[in-house]
């Protein structure tokens, strides 16, 4: 029990440094690509073969997307069923596309840029699309720090394009009680807006 107490902690632990990886003193801070921007075109951002599920309403405008790569978190509880691998938090980079560091995924779930704004979420709808990745998902801002940036006017994230992640299916039983897997995974995250007075960027069924 004392060696599994060492492994939780420095899990935990990793979770905070992780969530500051992406927002130290004096770190870049990239803006996410502008309705106004003439550069930002829709065929450049939306994503391709949502289901209709996920789409955030019609409300909502685009904002901008990023690839992420990181590990899914599981440890190994029990359950009345039996001891099971149990879903315990993202640990992920968010990048652009030059291979920048933009923000990072965390415990909550959480999204924090460099620039030290951050948007909490909450699931609204799931979809397996690919049975040996994690699902893709549709969630709504469910809280905002109080510091403003990029995330501080998100108002959905979608979760597409999953890569693996899914929790382990050996290695949990009674002797591995509080064991944590760490399983890597990728992903695209797409954010939403409410819609403004300047360019609209409306994705196709959203």
């Amino acid at each position: 029990m004392h060696n599994t107490q060492r492994k939780i902690g420095y899990v935990t632990a990793g979770f905070a440094l992780f969530a500051l990886a992406g927002c130290g003193a004096g770190a870049p801070s990239d803006v996410g690509v502008s309705e106004e921007s003439d550069s930002f075109h829709a065929a450049d951002v939306c994503p391709a073969n949502v289901p209709a599920a996920l789409n955030p309403g019609a409300d909502q405008s685009i904002k901008d997307k990023f690839n992420a790569v990181g590990v899914q978190v599981y440890m190994c509880n029990g359950v009345a069923a039996g001891p099971t691998w149990t879903f315990v938090a993202p640990q992920a980079n968010l990048m652009r596309d030059n291979g920048r560091l933009f923000a990072t995924h965390f415990i909550g779930p959480t999204w924090q840029g460099n620039d030290g704004s951050s948007v909490v979420g909450s699931k609204v709808a799931g979809a397996t699309v690919d049975a040996t990745a994690i699902p893709w998902l549709l969630l709504t801002a469910k809280s905002h720090a109080d510091e403003d940036g990029f995330f501080q006017d998100v108002t959905s994230i979608q979760r597409l394009s999953t890569v693996g992640g899914l929790a382990p299916t050996t290695g949990c039983d009674a002797d591995h009680l509080g064991a944590i897997a760490q399983v890597p995974y990728s992903a695209e995250y797409v954010f939403y807006k409410t819609k403004s007075s300047g360019k609209i960027v409306q994705c196709s069924g959203s």
